[in-house]
């Protein structure tokens, strides 16, 4: 049923951009972005931008295309409110992150927003090198979703070392398992590359298992 189908698509697109939706509006209520990984927000960007570069060579559904782009937005949003309203002990106010050049800990916005355009310049540079070897588009598909397949794992050790889910929705993990077990569904139903295929199952299996260690 073409209608279905459509439906189907519309709901790719824009449901998973959406599942942060009361997790945005959480942290402006409480003016407090603790207990919330901004390394998701990070994951997703990276993934997402990667992804646009991988449907240059790979032209699958423009539904998850539009669906990246849309991502793209709603995390930079996010981010952008997850750095307003940073708790005051995080790692970049007391100057203590342990991380090589303070990945993603960077005190400013833009300092973020720098990283995600060198991000672009590398894969335009890339993208304008090898973009027509099918071996580097599938690394690059690859690398975009097994990425993406990632993301709960920033949040379950967030989780882990707060003892607790202070500040995490239960409506965005359920979103996480609800969406994702509906794009596998999509992917195998609409033939989309096999990389969207194996991450999908991936990251459902990553979920679920982040749901019973918070039950």
């Amino acid at each position: 049923m073409p209608w279905l189908s459509t439906l189907a698509s519309i709901g790719m697109a824009v449901g998973p951009p959406l599942v942060y939706a009361d997790q945005t509006v959480s942290i402006v209520r409480r003016k407090d972005s603790t207990g919330f990984s901004r390394d998701v927000c990070a994951i997703l960007l990276i993934a997402n931008i990667t992804r646009c570069f991988f449907w240059l060579g790979n032209r699958f559904e423009f539904a998850l295309l539009l669906q990246s782009v849309l991502m793209i937005l709603a995390q930079l949003a996010l981010l952008y409110i997850c750095m307003r309203f940073r708790p005051r002990t995080s790692p970049e106010n007391l100057g203590l992150s342990s991380r090589p050049f303070s990945f993603w800990q960077w005190p400013t916005y833009s300092q973020h927003v720098e990283f995600l355009a060198g991000l672009i310049l590398c894969l335009t540079i890339l993208y304008l090198i090898f973009g027509r070897s099918d071996i580097f588009i599938t690394i690059l598909g690859f690398v975009a979703l097994g990425l993406e397949s990632t993301l709960p794992i920033p949040q379950f050790i967030s989780n882990y070392k707060q003892r607790s889910l202070y500040g995490f929705r239960a409506s965005t993990l359920l979103g996480w398992i609800g969406g994702d077990s509906f794009k596998t569904v999509y992917f195998f139903v609409q033939h989309s590359p096999l990389q969207f295929q194996v991450c999908a199952i991936f990251q459902l299996s990553v979920d679920c298992g982040t749901e019973f260690h918070d039950i």
